[in-house]
C-alpha cells in the first residue's frame, strides 16, 4: 500500500563532486543535426534552449538544494539563467582528466544523472543540455559560485575561449549561464517572453515553494514576473479552471511514495464538458500520457463506479465508462521517479510499468476515502459522471439516426462539398469556405485535381457550450464532420482522415474572425488531433488591390500596402495609386482569388498549431464560454493589439 508523504523532495546525502560526472560519448553532430537534440530550429528549439538550462536548475531543486531560479532576457536576446544550488562541480573528472565544469559544457551526455549519485530523480535531456546549448550558441559563458570563489569559463559554438579560472570570491553557492543563440542555427532568435512565462509558470507549480522569476530587460518590452505556488499542484488546478465554475469547492489532492518514486495527483471538476487532464514525470510534460496517466484513469473509473454502486446511486451492472467520469475534469498528475523510461527522445509518453501501480494504489486508496468524507463532492462527481453517459448515449443514438438518414455509410458525400479528383489523403487540401457567393468563386477558381471545396453558410455552432448529442444533428457542422471522414470525440481516426490540408477562408473582419474561431473550437475540442498534427490552416486574403495603369497589386497588411504604394510611385510621388479595400471573399472573381488566395506557389497559409494546450483551452474557455466578465476583461486588455477591422 502506498505511503502518505508531504515531503516532495529526495535530498541527496553525497557531495556533489566530479566524480558523479560520467561521459558517455563527444560532443559531435549538434551543429550538423540540431533537430536531433532540441527538435527544430524554429521558435520551439530557440525557446527549447532555455528549457535546458532551466532544467539543470530544477534537477537541483528536485535535488533539496536550490530554492530560486532567476531567468532574463537581456537586449540582444541574451538569455540568463542563475540558481542558488550547489554550483557544477569544477574539479577534476577522472575519466577525462578535464574539470566537471568543462565536461559538462563540451561533452554530450555527461551529468550527473547516469547512475553517479549526483541526482536521484532528474529531468533533462539525459544529460545532454548544457551542451547542446552551448554548441548551438554565438557565445556561452558560465559562472559558478562554490567553495568560496567565483570560477568561470567562456566558449564559442561549443569551441573554448576562456579556461577555467577564478574570478572573484563569494559567500554563497550557485550558477549562472548567459548565452547568446547562435543566427547561424536558427531561423530566428528573437524570444517571446509569454512562451518562457507560460513554461516556467508550469515549473513554478510542479515545484511547490521553489521561485521562479522572469525578466523582459530589452528595450521597450520591459516586464518582469515572480512565481512561488506554496500550494503546488493545487495551485496548478486552481490555475487550469480559472475561468470554469467547479462542481465542488475544494481541489481533491491525493500523493504518495514508494521506495525512491513519488506521485502526487490534483483533482478539480467543472461544469464544463471537457477533460483536461496533464501529466508530468521529473517535471518533462508527457503529452502522450503513458503509465501513470493509465493508473490514474483506472483507478478513478473504478472508484467512482464502486461509490454509485456502494450507495445504490448505480443500479445492478449499470457502469459509467472512463470518458464519462473525466468529463469536466481538471487534473494534474506529477510523479518523480529514478531512471524514468520516455519513450522517444522527445520524451512524450512515460514507460515505467511500476508507476501506474503506484498511482492506481494513491487514487484507489485516498480517493475512496475522500468520497466517504466527503459525501457531496462525490455525489456531484458521480452526477455528472450519469449525465455524461445518457449524453454519451443520446449522441451514439443521433449519429446512428443521422447514418440513417444520410446515407453515410454508403459514403454519401454532403452537397454542399465539391470534392477533388486526387484520392491520396496526403495530396488533397479541403478549402472551408462561409458563403456561396466566395464558394462559388472558389469553386471555379481552383485546381479541381486536388482542392475541395466545402460551402459553409450562416454562424455555426458554438460547442464549448454543447455536447457531442447536438453536434451530430447540426446542419452547419455535420456536413463537415461527414466531408473530413475522420469522426469526432473518442470515434476519431486520424488514419480516416480525407485531406491532409484543413484551409479555413473567411473573410479578414470580425464576421470572418468569427467564423474562424467557431471552426477552431470546434477542431480543438472534438479533432484535435488535426491540430496536433498540423493539417488546419487558415488562409490569408490580401486586403488591398492598388492598381497604376495596368499594372495592378494586392497588399496583405496596411505596411505592405504602403510599401507597394511608394514602389508603384517611383519617382514621381505625385502619380494617382487606386487604392481599393477587399470588402470581402465573395467580391473577388475566380481568378483573383486562385491568384492571391489559392495558388501554392504565390498564397500565404497560417498554420493552425497547438503550442501550449493549457493557455489554448484557457483561451477557447474565455472566448467561447458561458461565463461574459472573462471575456469582457480579455477584450479590454487585448483591444489595443487589433489593427483595422471592418466593425
Amino acid at each position: 500500500m502506498a505511503e502518505n508523504t508531504n515531503e516532495l523532495t529526495q535530498k541527496v546525502t553525497e557531495e556533489y563532486d566530479a566524480s558523479q560526472i560520467q561521459v558517455l560519448e563527444g560532443l559531435e553532430a549538434v551543429r550538423k543535426r540540431p533537430g536531433m537534440y532540441i527538435g527544430s530550429t524554429s521558435s520551439s528549439g530557440l525557446h527549447h534552449l532555455v528549457y535546458e538550462i532551466v532544467d539543470n536548475s530544477i534537477d537541483e531543486a528536485l535535488a533539496g538544494y536550490c530554492t530560486r531560479i532567476d531567468v532574463a532576457i537581456e537586449p540582444g536576446d541574451i538569455i540568463r539563467v542563475s540558481d542558488n544550488g550547489r554550483g557544477i562541480p569544477v574539479d577534476i573528472q577522472e575519466q577525462t582528466g578535464k574539470s566537471a565544469l568543462e565536461v559538462v559544457f563540451t561533452v554530450l551526455h555527461a551529468g550527473g544523472k547516469f547512475g553517479g549519485g549526483g541526482y536521484k530523480v532528474s529531468g533533462g535531456l539525459h544529460g545532454v543540455g548544457a551542451s547542446v546549448v552551448n554548441a548551438l550558441s554565438e557565445w556561452l559563458e558560465v559562472q559558478v559560485h562554490k567553495d568560496g570563489k567565483i570560477y568561470a569559463m567562456r566558449f564559442s559554438r561549443g569551441d573554448i575561449l576562456e579556461e577555467i579560472h577564478v574570478v572573484g570570491e563569494t559567500d554563497r553557492t550557485g550558477t549562472t549561464v548567459r548565452f547568446k543563440p547562435d543566427p547561424e542555427m536558427f531561423d530566428d532568435t528573437v524570444y517571446d517572453y509569454e512562451i518562457l512565462r507560460t513554461r516556467l509558470r508550469e515549473q513554478a507549480f510542479l515545484n511547490g515553494g521553489l521561485t521562479i522569476s522572469l525578466e523582459d530587460l530589452r528595450e521597450g518590452s520591459e516586464k518582469s514576473i515572480s512565481m512561488c505556488y506554496e500550494g503546488g499542484i493545487r495551485e496548478f488546478v486552481q490555475y487550469l479552471n480559472k475561468h470554469k465554475t467547479p462542481i465542488h469547492q475544494d481541489v481533491i489532492y491525493l500523493s504518495g511514495s514508494k521506495s525512491d518514486a513519488i506521485a502526487e495527483i490534483a483533482l478539480q471538476y467543472n461544469d464544463g464538458f471537457n477533460e483536461n487532464l496533464i501529466s508530468f514525470a521529473n517535471d518533462i510534460h508527457t503529452p502522450e500520457g503513458g503509465m501513470h496517466e493509465t493508473g490514474f484513469k483506472t483507478a478513478l473509473t473504478r472508484v467512482i463506479n464502486a461509490y454509485g454502486q456502494k450507495n445504490n446511486i448505480i443500479k445492478g451492472d449499470d457502469k459509467v465508462s472512463g470518458e464519462d467520469v473525466r468529463e469536466g475534469i481538471s487534473a494534474v498528475i506529477s510523479v518523480k521517479l529514478p531512471e524514468a523510461q520516455f519513450e522517444g527522445q522527445t520524451k512524450q509518453k512515460l514507460g515505467n510499468a511500476y508507476i501506474r501501480t503506484l498511482v492506481d494504489a494513491i487514487v484507489n486508496e485516498q480517493l475512496t476515502e475522500y468520497f466517504e468524507e466527503h459525501p457531496a463532492a462525490a455525489k456531484a462527481i458521480l452526477e455528472k459522471a450519469m449525465m455524461a453517459n445518457r449524453a454519451r448515449e443520446a449522441a451514439r443514438k443521433a449519429r446512428e439516426s443521422v447514418r440513417r438518414k444520410t446515407g453515410l455509410e454508403s459514403g454519401q458525400m454532403p452537397d454542399k462539398l465539391q470534392d477533388c479528383n486526387e484520392r491520396d489523403p496526403s495530396l488533397c487540401e479541403i478549402y472551408i469556405v462561409e458563403g456561396d457567393s466566395a464558394a462559388g468563386s472558389a469553386i471555379q477558381g481552383r485546381d479541381s485535381r486536388f482542392q475541395a471545396i466545402l460551402a459553409m453558410w450562416g454562424k455555426m455552432l458554438n460547442v464549448e457550450k454543447a455536447r457531442a448529442d447536438k453536434i451530430y444533428g447540426n446542419d452547419k457542422l455535420y456536413p463537415l464532420i461527414v466531408a473530413l471522414g475522420a469522426g469526432i470525440g473518442d470515434e476519431f481516426n486520424i488514419d480516416r482522415l480525407r485531406y491532409h490540408k484543413i484551409i479555413i477562408m473567411a473573410d479578414a473582419d470580425v464576421d470572418g474572425s468569427h467564423i474562424r474561431t467557431l471552426l477552431l473550437t470546434f477542431f480543438f475540442r472534438y479533432m484535435r488531433p488535426l491540430i496536433e498534427n498540423g493539417y488546419v490552416y487558415s488562409a490569408v486574403p490580401p486586403l488591398y488591390k492598388l492598381s497604376r495603369g495596368k499594372t495592378q497589386r494586392v497588399a496583405y497588411s496596411d505596411e505592405q500596402r504602403d510599401e507597394i504604394s511608394a514602389e508603384l510611385r517611383g519617382d514621381n510621388p505625385n502619380v494617382k495609386v487606386d487604392i481599393s479595400r477587399f470588402k470581402g471573399l465573395g467580391e473577388m472573381d475566380p481568378h483573383e482569388l486562385w491568384e492571391t488566395t489559392m495558388d501554392p506557389e504565390k498564397r500565404s497559409l497560417r498554420r493552425i498549431t497547438l503550442g501550449d494546450a493549457i493557455q489554448a483551452d484557457q483561451i477557447f474557455t474565455v472566448l467561447m464560454g458561458e461565463d461574459v466578465e472573462p471575456r469582457k476583461e480579455w477584450i479590454e486588455q487585448n483591444a489595443r493589439y487589433v489593427g483595422n477591422l471592418d466593425i
